[in-house]
């Protein structure tokens, strides 16, 4: 028969430290004066996206078919709110029926 094998785990390695760094003393020299450095410019915090012609029309199917689900759904709401609008002006009118024959004696 087929027999469950437990799954290994590799060993855990633990936090790793990284070595200590021995700052040496320097002296300090005055130095003859550069030029101050060139602006250097940022570099963008994200990615720019590309979007080629397949993730385009998977995004526009996508979006289309949200549209379409929301909206059915949208439609349904709507027509049981207008289903149990006409069956209780139904009772309605029934219940107002049976008051007047009541009040008349029939």
């Amino acid at each position: 028969m087929l027999r469950p094998k437990p799954p290994t785990m590799p060993q855990p390695t633990g936090l790793v430290a990284p070595p200590a760094v021995v700052v040496q003393p320097t002296t300090i020299t005055p130095a003859t004066s550069a030029p101050p450095p060139a602006p250097v410019a940022p570099a963008p915090s994200r990615p720019t996206v590309q979007l080629t012609p397949g993730t385009a029309l998977a995004l526009v199917g996508g979006g289309t078919a949200v549209v379409l689900v929301v909206g059915a759904v949208l439609v349904s709401l709507l027509l049981a709110v207008a289903v149990t609008g006409v069956s209780i002006a139904v009772v309605a009118v029934v219940l107002r029926l049976l008051v007047n024959d009541l009040r008349k004696g029939r």
